[in-house]
């Protein structure tokens, strides 16, 4: 009755291409990528990838907004999430800001403070629609 996605990224699928900030790391600015992010410890400033993935893992915190076309997040983020494709939320996920999504997934305990908004499939681009901004 019920069909798992068997077609989900995952970082093995970015081998050669994945990047890791490890717990106890520190990363301060802005970091534009193509490819997987897995988030361990903290990144304060934006992470946008063109393509690929972006994990925050359960003792992750990300300071800032985060666009990638596939979004994962077990820890904390404190800023918007823009995820083009799927956006996947785990039982320890906290976000403080605006999920802007294509698909979402949600476990129970997730927490969201902020706004759900659905990337209709026309406006799946990692830029938003005139339209959303001007409603923000």
């Amino acid at each position: 009755m019920w069909s798992k996605d068997k077609t989900k990224p995952d970082l093995q699928r970015f081998s050669g291409k994945t990047s890791l900030i490890a717990a106890g790391a520190e990363l301060v600015g802005d970091m534009r990528f193509q490819g997987a992010v897995q988030v361990d410890g903290r990144v304060t400033g934006n992470l946008l990838a063109s393509e690929g993935l972006v994990r925050v893992s359960v003792g992750g915190l990300v300071e800032g907004e985060i666009r990638a076309p596939h979004i994962v997040i077990d820890g904390e983020v404190n800023g918007d999430v823009f995820a083009s494709g799927h956006l996947e939320l785990g039982s320890r996920s906290r976000v403080r800001g605006n999920l802007h999504y294509g698909l979402m997934e949600m476990a129970m305990g997730a927490q969201i403070e902020g706004r759900l908004c659905h990337i209709k499939e026309g406006e799946r681009p990692l830029e938003l629609p005139a339209a959303l901004e001007v409603e923000q």
